[in-house]
């Protein structure tokens, strides 16, 4: 993934354009993506009627930065300020300092599949408020701790990012529109078939990305009703579920011989062999080279 699977997005095309350090970032099927910004300078920034809406997390620093609105100056509070840009709304920064941020960027698309299918209200009545500098601990948690630390690139991890994105979108229409709705909770788990199918999917698809949509497409439900339901049916998440599937799939492969760890990596969607054996001691408790000397294998060199 490629900061150029990102052009289009005004927001990250302007930051781009001025030259402002990318950290990393990736794009997540469906309009959706993420950025991770660095920047140590003075500036004035204006993101002109974004084709987007923009999710902001000042993650460390950020508390010489102003928004400018008309006559009013609104003012940071440094590391931990949330910001919610609906599209089309032009908005002005005056920048100074360092500051760490995140961006979560999704399409108007992407949020009425949202409105339409959790809220079960009608998305043209529905609008995100324009709020700027408020603190948020369950949007801030969810991305300090299950979005950042994360290789984004990583097949392994992707599942978990998309996932992530689908419960703050969820969590930002219930909370943050105009006429906010309650969510409809999703009751009992997936249909013995239904489960059947994504299991088989999975199965054929372990050695590539797998996103939330990806699933909850072949259980013709919605990402954020699949994944209630999916943890209903199994005791786990589809992401935790997936990258167990990715290391006992690697364990049969360790155990057969033939193959070089980095080989089996590839094979069960690991795209680099340290982030392979990461997620093997974290579900298997060893690493892989442990677990083919304890069960006599015959890696490949």
């Amino acid at each position: 993934m490629t900061a150029a699977d990102l052009e289009g997005n005004t927001v990250f095309d302007c930051l781009s354009r001025e030259g402002v350090p990318l950290r990393a970032s990736a794009a997540f099927g469906d309009g959706i993506a993420a950025a991770l910004w660095e920047r140590d300078e003075r500036a004035f920034t204006s993101y002109r009627a974004p084709n987007h809406n923009t999710l902001s997390l000042y993650v460390e620093g950020g508390n010489g930065i102003r928004r400018l609105n008309g006559r009013r100056v609104l003012r940071s509070n440094g590391s931990g300020s949330v910001c919610l840009m609906p599209d089309t709304l032009t908005t002005d920064w005056d920048v100074s300092g360092p500051v760490s941020m995140f961006h979560l960027y999704f399409p108007r698309s992407a949020l009425d599949r949202v409105i339409a299918e959790v809220l079960e209200a009608d998305p043209a009545a529905v609008a995100l408020r324009d709020e700027t500098y408020f603190q948020d601990p369950y949007l801030e948690g969810v991305i300090r701790a299950a979005v950042i630390p994360l290789h984004w690139d990583e097949p392994g991890d992707r599942l978990a990012v998309s996932q992530a994105a689908q419960m703050m979108l969820t969590y930002l229409a219930t909370r943050f529109a105009e006429r906010p709705a309650r969510a409809r909770i999703a009751r009992g788990g997936l249909a013995p078939a239904v489960r059947r199918r994504v299991e088989e999917f999975v199965e054929a698809h372990l050695d590539r990305p797998l996103a939330i949509r990806d699933l909850a497409s072949i259980a013709g439900l919605s990402p954020y009703h699949f994944a209630r339901m999916f943890k209903q049916s199994t005791g786990e998440s589809p992401h935790h579920y997936v990258l167990r599937r990715r290391v006992e799939r690697a364990k049969t492969l360790i155990a057969t011989g033939g193959l070089s760890l980095s080989e089996i990596a590839l094979c069960c969607g690991f795209s680099s062999q340290s982030h392979f054996t990461a997620r093997f001691r974290q579900i298997a408790g060893v690493t892989p080279r442990q677990f083919a000397r304890a069960t006599d294998s015959g890696l490949a060199a």
